[in-house]
């Protein structure tokens, strides 16, 4: 019998703890339980190194904020590596990037269908209400195994709502940042990655004072007045920060003598 390897994730300890047991009792499970997104972390780290990596992760929609992790970030996904202190929905999104064949299924108190949108957006399978059964619970599991997306009916109306604003408002950004010219696009990329003026100047080989200007004409083009809403709206339209391993235009570099090659 195949059997298929479940993680709780969820930081109240008592439910964790009750949930995994039940499911350990079904003949073709097991489960593990972590209290927090860094131990989610290690664990899938620990069972991928032993060749038995996890099938399904359970993870509490409010993951963090009994300990002030506060108010759910917005999406897109930060690396695994970034979510120490992350939610459930950015641990969701955090996994999704680094180990795209793990399912994750969100546990929730209460139906919110922005929150479970935001959840299908970083990549969940599933919102389940945390008081369902446990028959209804286990056929999520499976049915996400067979890339099934499981939805409450009462939260399916809400959720479409919410993805179809959410689809305008991206396309709205991938049309501003298509206004701008490819310097500034490659500056814009420069401040995705957090990059300061400074950074960003010896970064393309400009002056300070071109890169403030091609700034300043970044904000005017996307419609905001800080560095923060430029930041949210590329992120928006689906920009990525400029990596160490490319330039900014996002093509692959490599040293060669102490200079650098494309």
């Amino acid at each position: 019998m195949a059997r298929i390897r479940v993680l709780v994730v969820d930081d109240h300890r008592i439910f964790a703890e009750s949930l995994a047991a039940a499911l350990a009792a079904e003949p073709d499970v097991d489960v593990s339980a972590a209290g927090s997104g860094p131990a989610a972390l290690r664990a899938l780290e620990r069972a991928a190194a032993e060749g038995r990596g996890y099938d399904v992760l359970l993870v509490d929609a409010e993951l963090g904020a009994r300990t002030g992790g506060g108010e759910l970030p917005a999406v897109p996904a930060p690396r695994p590596e970034e979510t120490a202190a992350v939610d459930g929905i950015a641990l969701v999104a955090g996994v999704r990037a680094a180990r795209p064949g793990v399912r994750s299924v969100v546990l929730a108190e209460k139906d919110d269908p922005r929150a479970a949108a935001r959840a299908l957006q970083a990549g969940a399978s599933g919102w389940v209400a945390k008081d369902c059964s446990l028959q209804r619970l286990l056929s999520v599991i499976r049915g996400v195994l067979r890339d099934e997306t499981h939805l409450p009916p009462a939260l399916l109306t809400g959720v479409l709502r919410e993805l179809t604003a959410a689809r305008k408002h991206r396309t709205d950004s991938e049309r501003l940042v298509e206004s701008l010219t490819p310097r500034e696009r490659e500056v814009l990329r420069c401040m995705v990655a957090g990059l300061g003026r400074k950074a960003v100047a010896e970064r393309l080989f400009l002056s300070p004072h071109t890169v403030r200007t091609h700034m300043q004409n970044v904000l005017g083009k996307l419609g905001v007045h800080s560095t923060l809403a430029a930041v949210a709206l590329a992120r928006r339209a689906g920009v990525g920060p400029v990596g160490p391993e490319t330039d900014a235009s996002g093509r692959d570099v490599v040293e060669r003598g102490g200079q650098l090659a494309q």
